[in-house]
């Protein structure tokens, strides 16, 4: 059996639904790309990003090239201008990404939408538990994770030139509203947690507006590890990042400490002895964030957050319910994902009836 660290490593042959000629590539990275020249070869990253990403192989070096997917597709999704946007801000400000090239709207290249990036050489780790590595080096990846993501949270949006790249304020009511009616359309049965998640997190919502660029999936598999040292050089897969509550990213990342095993992928820490993985636990992990980033008072109402957490992903989970029901999506990883929205919706619904326990 193969392992998820095996399954998502290195790249494969390029689909046959994502292929294209590379010729016209070749010509515009020409005129786009500084310094590139050489032949071209294209391969495909395996793993499971939505927006299809690319390794180029030329003679002055690698590139990555991400690209928005063929198809009739949802007007606002796999929106890679935003991601090059945020990441061409985010570069220029010195934050661990990749160097962005150049925006590719011209759908005559390759078919659709893409940008060009830097490749960056160095570890990506599947497994949260990090079975590769001793325990002082866990320890070392966790605070450095928990570092670069303070440091996303810190910058002044503003001053990047991001203003308009997302709705400050009111965020949670936006997200509660949006993932209820998204969860409706797909509804294929009554879950009683839902209904009640439903009914409960708009009423909850705590008295904190705060606002910062978040990433929108912030994981140990979406970063780039150093090749010798526990130190992030480059954070991926910005396709979710917007103008949004910093606590909404940061609890999502809390998620490997409260996720049960559900059959949906990587399996999360509960059960597990974390100290003896070197692995902080989740009271350290929130302490060493809100010490960064000067929450004096640390998270009032983690219940809250984590119930909303729990709420947003099995309203995920249940669209692709959906597209089981109406014949879109019939394979068994779309079937293990629709059958985990009742567990999910359970978990949720049980922080928030613990709401009032303290957990700062």
């Amino acid at each position: 059996m193969t392992t998820r660290q095996e399954q998502n490593t290195g790249t494969t042959d390029v689909r046959a639904a994502l292929s294209f000629e590379t010729g016209l590539l070749r010509e515009w990275m020409s005129s786009h790309v500084a310094h590139f020249e050489g032949e071209l070869a294209v391969r495909q990253f395996r793993g499971g990003q939505s927006n299809p990403t690319y390794l180029l192989e030329s003679g002055s070096g690698n590139y990555v090239l991400r690209r928005k997917p063929p198809g009739k597709l949802l007007a606002s999704a796999h929106a890679v201008d935003r991601e090059y946007r945020v990441i061409s801000a985010l570069y220029a400000a010195g934050y661990p990404v990749p160097r962005p090239f150049a925006l590719c709207k011209d759908e005559e290249v390759i078919g659709t939408m893409f940008y060009v990036m830097e490749f960056v050489d160095g570890r990506i780790f599947w497994d949260l538990d990090l079975p590769a590595c001793e325990p002082d080096e866990r320890a070392a990846i966790y605070d450095n994770l928990n570092d670069t993501l303070a440091t996303l949270h810190g910058y002044d949006y503003l001053s990047l030139g991001l203003e308009d790249f997302g709705k400050p304020g009111n965020y949670f009511e936006r997200q509660i509203s949006r993932w209820t009616r998204q969860y409706r359309a797909s509804e294929t049965a009554q879950i009683p947690a839902m209904d009640e998640l439903i009914d409960w997190l708009p009423d909850n919502i705590p008295d904190d507006d705060s606002a910062s660029i978040v990433h929108g999936d912030f994981r140990l598999d979406n970063v780039v590890l150093h090749p010798d040292e526990p130190r992030v050089i480059a954070v991926l897969d910005w396709e979710l990042s917007t103008i949004g509550h910093p606590l909404a990213d940061f609890t999502y990342h809390l998620l490997a400490w409260q996720m049960p095993e559900i059959g949906i992928g990587a399996t999360g820490f509960v059960g597990k002895d974390l100290q003896a993985l070197g692995i902080p636990d989740e009271e350290a992990y929130v302490a060493a964030y809100c010490e960064r980033t000067g929450r004096a008072e640390g998270i009032p109402n983690r219940n809250f957050y984590a119930a909303f957490n729990f709420f947003r992903l099995a309203a995920i989970l249940q669209g692709i319910a959906g597209r089981v029901r109406d014949g879109t999506a019939a394979s068994a990883h779309a079937k293990q994902a629709a059958a985990a929205v009742t567990p999910l919706a359970g978990k949720g619904i049980g922080y928030a009836r613990n709401r009032h326990r303290s957990r700062k």
